[in-house]
């Protein structure tokens, strides 16, 4: 190998290039410096140092196949070709990772100038101080720190107590989709999806049902029937926790929603085309709920939930959409955040952001965050680092506009239709019921276990003990336990090197070491980056031989994480956590309630837990040597360990799920300025509808009435006048039922909603339009007794335009039995002459910016290179709850994505939508929407999601992929809609249509033509009947 010196000098110089602190002959520096070393070093290596040194720092897994072969070739030409190939290889690597740097760099640059613009333009709508604006302005001046200020308890929040609040009969909803989850037994490490967010949710609900006060707890996540896993995830319903007779509570339940295919379990980047169908059977859920509860508690009212509560990004927006459906209150805990991991991701300069887009969904999962914070009362946090670091990249969070705002509303002063949600640090709470902190000078049971006489006396002793203790030569040395999942970010691997790294007398051989990392059968069965992990656990063993000092089990229970705990404690251990960043770190506390002594890492969560338990030392996780010396300091100093392990014992009664669920209940009622629309009453469903129980009435009185009637007036016969009479004494029911406006159009079976938009090339009315209005209601008709099947139309056009569409149609717009006009803003229902509905419009006014937004729209739609009056209010369709907007042809407009992006970072919170072909912009409340009103309806009316059939075209407004997925089915009907708005949707950086919309569902079926016949053949093959 001599004679490739130069290559393996030209692999380490390559490397380095593009670095800002290398001069211009930096090559030439390191090839000299190479061979330096080989002079020095006679038994230098290269394939010890192409593997540390180019394989660790672009993990490449095929660079290190391609050395294998280098090195097996016996050819020396041949090797020194291959050698030189692989150098080209990582030149190309090293040109790669530079311009994914440098396009970052550009974007982030970019975005920081978007973002600046926002707040000082917010800033400059806000500049008129009050008083009490002016007080906090003197106190930044004094130099008050910031964040202190923003997260401190505000004064007036009152305490949650029990004596006050036991019964309210609180009916509280926790989301968390993926993953999987059950009370008992729960397989927490099987896979990156079931974690602590699992373990976290499952507790949280527990707790709170059994806090005073609080009625029912429901924790909704996904069914799985799948072989794949245990049946016990595909049962509807387990109850967490059954309350004790006379207290008050009904207990907590985990309710499973099946969404997606029935048969596979789905990882969570892939369940985002799926969330639809979740949000309409949790609505399902809740309603029905809601009405039950309102029977026992509530006086016959349906008793809404207090807060829905979502879990990470998916869940956040099923609670998103779930509180606006309802108008009831939000609250998000983000657990990870995506922006976060999409920064980190793009610093390592593997992937591009494409790449990573399609690997973990990171685009959808953003939006999905940002809108559970357009819509969050309250931003549920672990630590100050979450808010500072993580929450604070995202459009719709600054942690300045949030204060400014905060100040205002506590002083009376108006927002200006701004808002920005309440960020509150809560830690997760931990369950000590279950904790039996022994004292650790009495280690009898240890003894027994590594005594001689093991064999008989070890049966009353934990099994993973012994599962444990056989990996070790000596058991009596101290146990440095690591516990997480084989994850990279984990950072397992560090600390394996720490390992190595310590000197023989007084380092690794005098410590045990216990890496809990999950469950395996089969290294090379697991996920990549989990195999990836334990192959570089055992390489490490290899290299620093450390066998007979590291114990890495194979399985455990989650019941055995306790008695990992304590056997740690036994031996005078020390618990790590050395991940990279840990968002919070639930096993620290877990580690102090068992009387373990922590090292762990300072990027996040630690630095506040070990602040308030004093039990432990930060480490920075990259540093080998302090993670060293920190391990040492704690195993060796007696009086350091006791001292540490007696503050962790002392001061963890901070972090009980007693404390944590009355600060949370407290800053939740704190929070609510949000509440179920006062007249949001579910109609009743009667056994039978009182027209179908009229038919065959036999009553003789009736009879003689019609019959003399009959006589009188021989013009009509008897069925017609037998019909009008039932139908009078209906109406007269009807009245005589309901005391105030009734917005229930009669008992329906289904609902057909027609949400086409067709439109000509310029944005008109289109002929179409009302050929496809005939072929649906025929296709309504046949197959459905009559009054059985409501008509609703779903338009982005005005009332006044969709009455002018129907112009010469021979469907009259009677027939239907709501008009949902102005993108979800509006409804109408014509049999009631067409009245508005008020308490819609109630429901949707919620963060609806109105007069501040309006002048805002046109200035951010369009673009820098675009005229002014490119974008220009339409005075003939605007109202107080929608701003249409005409676009001029040719227009240079901002897509839908890029003008919510800016309308968040001023604080705003909208929905927008181009409709007519991308003429018109329409900006409308958050919570109003086409789909959303369509679930407004559904409980309205009681009628199921899955009785309702919409028909769509192949495209539409920027809404259209809103319609598609859901329990509802879904036609889509060829031809019917030659041109739509799509153009003005998806930006290069969002998300895409495949990522929202099920490829496979059975509930979306493509129809040839929108004529009647291939309708009614759609219709009965889905088997609607």
């Amino acid at each position: 190998m001599a004679g490739n010196d130069w290559l393996n000098g030209y692999l380490e110089a390559i490397l380095d290039a593009g670095s800002n602190t290398r001069k211009m002959n930096d090559g030439r520096v390191k090839i000299a410096k190479f061979e330096e070393q080989v002079k020095e070093e006679k038994m230098f290596s290269p394939t010890k140092y192409f593997v540390e040194e180019v394989i660790n720092s672009f993990d490449e897994s095929d660079l290190h196949r391609t050395w294998v072969k280098v090195i097996a070739t016996r050819n020396t030409r041949e090797r020194s070709n291959r050698l030189e190939n692989t150098c080209w290889r990582i030149w190309h690597l090293a040109r790669k990772k530079k311009q994914i740097a440098w396009d970052d760099a550009r974007r982030l640059a970019k975005r920081r100038l978007e973002r600046e613009q926002g707040r000082h333009d917010a800033e400059d709508d806000l500049s008129e101080l009050s008083e009490g604006e002016k007080e906090k302005e003197g106190e930044k001046e004094k130099g008050e720190p910031l964040v202190k200020d923003i997260l401190r308890t505000i004064s007036d929040i009152r305490i949650w107590s029990d004596d006050i609040d036991k019964s309210r009969h609180l009916y509280i909803v926790l989301i968390s989709i993926h993953g999987l989850i059950r009370g008992e037994n729960m397989e927490l490490g099987r896979d990156s999806d079931t974690g602590g967010q699992v373990k976290y949710v499952v507790e949280l609900a527990r707790a709170l049902a059994n806090t005073k006060g609080v009625y029912r707890v429901d924790l909704l996540t996904r069914q799985i029937t799948s072989p794949e896993v245990d049946s016990s995830y595909g049962e509807p319903n387990e109850m967490l926790i059954c309350p004790p007779d006379g207290s008050g509570s009904c207990g907590a339940y985990i309710v499973r929603i099946p969404c997606g295919p029935r048969d596979k379990y789905i990882p969570k980047e892939s369940l985002w085309p799926h969330i639809p169908e979740f949000v309409d059977g949790a609505l399902g859920h809740i309603v029905n709920m809601a009405r039950a509860l309102g029977e026992e508690v509530n006086g016959g009212r349906p008793k809404w939930p207090y807060v829905i509560h979502g879990h990470y990004a998916d869940g956040g927006e099923v609670a998103a959409h779930l509180s606006g459906a309802l108008n009831v209150p939000m609250v998000l805990t983000g657990h990870s955040l995506g922006r976060n991991k999409f920064e980190q991701l793009l610093k390592q300069g593997r992937l591009s952001k494409g790449d990573i887009n399609a690997t973990y969904k990171i685009m959808k999962r953003i939006e999905a965050e940002e809108l559970g914070l357009d819509s969050a009362e309250m931003v549920v946090t672990s630590t100050r680092q979450e808010i500072e670091e993580q929450w604070g990249l995202y459009d719709g969070f600054d942690l300045k506009l949030e204060r400014k705002l905060r100040v205002r509303r506590r002083r009376g002063v108006s927002c200006l239709g701004r808002y920005m949600p309440r960020m509150v640090v809560i830690p997760p709470g931990m369950d000590f019921s279950y904790v039996i902190a022994q004292d650790t000078e009495g280690d009898g049971d240890l003894k027994s276990l590594i005594g001689s006489d093991r064999g008989q006396n070890k049966r009353h002793l934990p099994l993973i003990w012994s599962e444990v203790m056989r990996f070790f030569t000596n058991p009596h040395k101290p146990t440095i336990l690591a516990l997480s999942r084989p994850d990279p970010k984990k950072n397992v691997t560090t600390l394996l090197k720490a390992f190595g790294a310590m000197p023989s007398s007084t380092g690794a051989s005098q410590l045990g070491k216990t890496l809990i990392l999950g469950n395996r059968d089969d290294i090379e069965e697991m996920s990549n980056s989990s195999s990836v992990v334990l192959t570089t656990v055992l390489k490490l063993i290899d290299k620093y031989d450390l066998y007979g000092q590291v114990a890495y089990p194979k399985h455990h229970k989650q019941s055995d994480v306790p008695d990992i705990y304590r056997l740690a404690a036994k031996t005078k251990g020390v618990f790590i956590n050395p991940a990279l960043v840990e968002p919070f770190g639930l096993t620290i506390i877990e580690a102090a309630a068992y009387g373990l002594p922590v090292v762990a890492t300072k990027n996040g969560g630690p630095v506040d837990i070990l602040k308030a338990l004093n039990n432990g030392l930060l480490v920075d996780p990259h540093d080998q040597k302090a993670i060293e010396d920190a391990l040492l300091k704690l195993v060796g100093d007696k009086n350091l360990w006791l001292e540490c392990r007696k503050n962790g014992l002392k001061n963890i009664h901070r972090f009980s799920w007693t404390e944590h669920c009355r600060n949370y209940l407290s800053h939740v009622e704190h929070s609510r300025h949000r509440h179920p629309t006062t007249r949001l009453q579910i109609m009743p469903i009667p056994e039978e509808p009182l027209s179908d129980s009229l038919k065959d009435v036999e009553d003789l009185s009736l009879r003689f009435s019609v019959e003399g009637d009959f006589k009188h007036n021989g013009e009509l016969d008897a069925a017609t006048r037998q019909r009008e009479l039932i139908e009078a004494i209906t109406r007269m029911a009807s009245s005589n039922s309901n005391t105030g406006v009734n917005y229930g159009p009669g008992r329906r079976q289904r609902l057909f909603v027609i949400a086409i938009d067709c439109y000509d090339q310029n944005g008109d009315d289109a002929q179409i339009f009302q050929e496809t209005l005939m072929c649906v209601k025929k296709a309504a008709s046949v197959g459905h007794g009559q009054g059985q099947v409501g008509l609703v139309l779903l338009t982005g056009s005005s009332l006044q335009e969709t009455i002018k569409s129907f112009k010469g149609c021979q469907v009259n717009i009677e027939d239907f039995d709501a008009l949902v006009c102005k993108s979800g803003s509006e409804m109408y229902y014509p049999w009631r002459d067409l009245a508005a509905d008020a308490d819609y419009e109630i429901h949707i006014e919620y963060r609806w910016p109105g007069e501040n937004v309006r002048s805002m729209v046109p200035r951010l739609a369009t673009l820098e290179v675009g005229a002014d009056d490119d974008i220009m209010e339409y005075a003939g369709s605007s109202s107080s709850r929608c701003y249409s907007y005409n676009v001029k042809p040719g227009a240079k407009t901002r897509r839908v994505d890029d003008v919510r992006q800016r309308l968040r970072m001023r604080g705003f919170r909208c929905n927008l939508v181009y409709t007519r072909v991308a003429s018109r912009l329409n900006v409308v409340p958050l919570v109003a929407s086409r789909i959303q009103a369509l679930r407004y309806l559904s409980v309205r009316w009681g009628i199921d999601l899955s009785k309702v059939v919409v028909f769509v075209g192949e495209k539409g407004d920027t809404d259209y992929e809103d319609l598609l997925a859901g329990l509802h089915k879904t036609l889509v009907l060829r031809s019917s809609v030659e041109y739509g708005s799509e153009k003005l949707f998806h930006g290069e950086d969002s998300f895409k249509r495949e990522d929202v919309v099920p490829q496979d569902s059975p509930n979306i079926v493509l129809v040839e033509s929108y004529q009647a016949h291939d309708i009614s053949a759609a219709i009965e093959a889905m088997g609607i009947k």
